[in-house]
C-alpha cells in the first residue's frame, strides 16, 4: 500500500522548473555550470559514477525540510510540491537564504546536458520541500510540523539539516516517523555553536551526521559524542543555490544531505527493506576511521555507497541467532543460515555492537567479520 501510495504522490505533484542548527554564513558564488561538477569533489571521493550505474533513487521520495527550495535548474525536474510551515498556503519552492536549496540539490540535483551542473547523491529521487525556517534557524515545533507533514505525504527519508532544542512535539513527530518506517537523518551539529550532537540528531532513531574532510579526516567543525552514527563529507561542498546560481559550503548540514541521498539509493535498490535495514546497510559497510570500531569523531565510520548497495549484509538478529545456534548445528543454527541467504539486513543505528568474531560450536559455523579500511575488499557482513 504504501509504495501504491507513494507512485500516486510521484504521478501527481512532480513539478518542473517553476530551534536551530545555524549553518555559516554561506553566500550564492558565481560558478558556471561547466565548473561546478568538478568542483564537487565529493562525488569522486564516494564513488558515486559507480554508484549510479547500480542505483539513481528512482522511485523515493527525500523530504527537505528547511528554508525552502528554489527551483535550481539543475534540480527543478526533482522538486514536488511541498508546504509553507511557517508563513502557510505556500508549497516550499521560495528560498531566501540558499540553505535549503543548497541540501536539496546535494540530494537530487540532476545536473545538465553533457554532464555538467551539480549532480545529487540520488538524482532520480525526487525533493519533498518544506518550508520550516527563513534562515536555517528552525524553530523544534516548526520542525515537527514538518515532519508530520513529510509522514503524511509518505516520503522514504527525512533530510533534517538543522537542529537544537527538543519538544514534546518535535520528538513525538520523529518518534512517528520511525514508527512510519521513514529513514531520518539529521545533523550532529556544528562546533563552536553546538557544544555536542543536538536535537533531533540525538534522538533514538535518527541517523546522527558528522563531517569528514577532503582527506577523509574528522572536520573540525563537525561536533563529537556517542551519538554520531557516520560521517560524509561537508567541507568545501559545492551545491546549488538560489537564483541559477551555486554555494559552497562547510558543516554537518552538507554531511546529512548526502547521508540522505544514500539512504534514497538504499531504498531504491531495495524498495522493500525497512528502515531499520536501510540504516544497518548504511553503518554496516561504512569505511572505519580512528580507533577500530565505532567512535566518537566517526561513528560507525564514512559512508561506502558502492558498498551500501552491493555488499551482502545478513539481516538483523543473525549474529544472536549464530551465537546461539546449539553445538549440533540444529535449530536455531539452520534458521540463522536461511536467514543468511535473504542478504538484506538491518538494524537500528543507535545502540549497534561493533563487529567481531562469532563461532558457533562444533564446526558448524565460523563467520569472521572486520571493519573495513579504505583500500579492503569488502569482506562479508553481520547484523552490529
Amino acid at each position: 500500500m504504501k509504495h501504491q501510495l507513494r507512485r500516486a504522490v510521484l504521478a501527481a505533484t512532480t513539478i518542473l522548473a517553476a530551534g536551530a542548527l545555524t549553518p555559516p554564513p554561506v553566500q550564492a558564488i558565481s560558478r558556471n555550470e561547466d565548473r561546478v561538477r568538478g568542483d564537487q569533489w565529493h562525488l569522486r571521493y564516494l564513488r558515486t559514477a559507480e554508484a549510479h550505474r547500480i542505483s539513481k533513487g528512482d522511485g523515493t521520495i527525500v523530504a527537505v525540510p528547511d528554508t525552502g527550495v528554489y527551483p535550481h535548474p539543475d534540480l527543478a525536474e526533482n522538486l514536488l510540491s511541498g508546504k509553507d510551515i511557517v508563513a502557510g498556503g505556500g508549497n516550499g519552492w521560495s528560498d531566501a537564504s540558499g540553505h535549503g536549496t543548497g541540501m536539496a540539490g546535494l540530494i537530487a540535483a540532476h545536473g545538465r546536458k553533457s554532464n555538467t551542473g551539480a549532480l545529487g547523491i540520488a538524482p532520480n529521487a525526487k525533493i519533498l520541500p518544506i518550508f520550516v525556517s527563513p534562515q536555517g534557524g528552525a524553530e523544534a515545533d516548526a520542525l515537527a510540523a514538518g515532519i508530520e507533514f513529510a509522514i503524511n505525504r509518505h516520503v522514504d527519508v527525512i533530510s533534517i539539516s538543522s537542529g537544537g532544542g527538543l519538544t514534546a512535539r518535535l520528538r513525538t513527530a520523529v518518534e512517528a516517523a520511525v514508527r512510519a518506517n521513514i529513514v531520518v537523518v539529521a545533523a550532529a551539529g556544528n562546533y563552536p555553536e553546538d557544544p555536542g550532537v543536538i536535537y533531533p540528531a540525538s534522538l533514538p532513531g535518527v541517523i546522527a551526521a558528522g563531517g569528514i574532510t577532503r582527506t577523509g579526516e574528522h572536520a573540525a567543525i563537525s561536533v563529537t559524542g556517542p551519538e554520531v552514527d557516520v560521517v560524509a563529507p561537508a567541507v568545501d561542498i559545492y551545491s546549488t543555490s538560489i537564483n541559477g546560481k551555486y554555494r559552497k559550503g562547510t558543516g554537518t548540514s552538507s554531511a546529512t544531505a548526502i547521508v540522505a541521498g544514500a539512504a534514497a539509493l538504499v531504498r531504491s535498490k531495495y524498495p522493500d527493506l525497512p528502515a531499520d535495514e536501510v540504516v544497518h546497510r548504511l553503518t554496516a559497510t561504512a569505511v572505519d576511521k580512528g580507533p577500530p570500531g565505532r567512535d566518537d569523531q566517526y561513528g560507525y565510520g564514512v559512508i561506502d555507497l558502492v558498498a551500501a548497495l552491493t555488499a551482502d549484509v545478513p539481516p538483523l538478529g543473525f549474529e544472536s541467532a549464530v551465537a546461539s545456534a546449539p553445538a549440533d548445528g540444529g535449530g536455531t543454527a539452520t534458521a540463522a543460515a536461511e536467514a543468511a541467504d535473504e542478504g538484506d539486513g538491518g538494524a537500528t543505528a543507535r545502540g549497534l555492537a561493533t563487529l567481531g568474531v562469532i563461532v558457533a560450536a562444533g564446526g558448524a559455523w565460523a563467520l569472521i567479520a572486520r571493519r573495513r579500511r579504505r583500500g579492503d575488499d569488502p569482506p562479508p557482513r553481520i547484523s552490529r
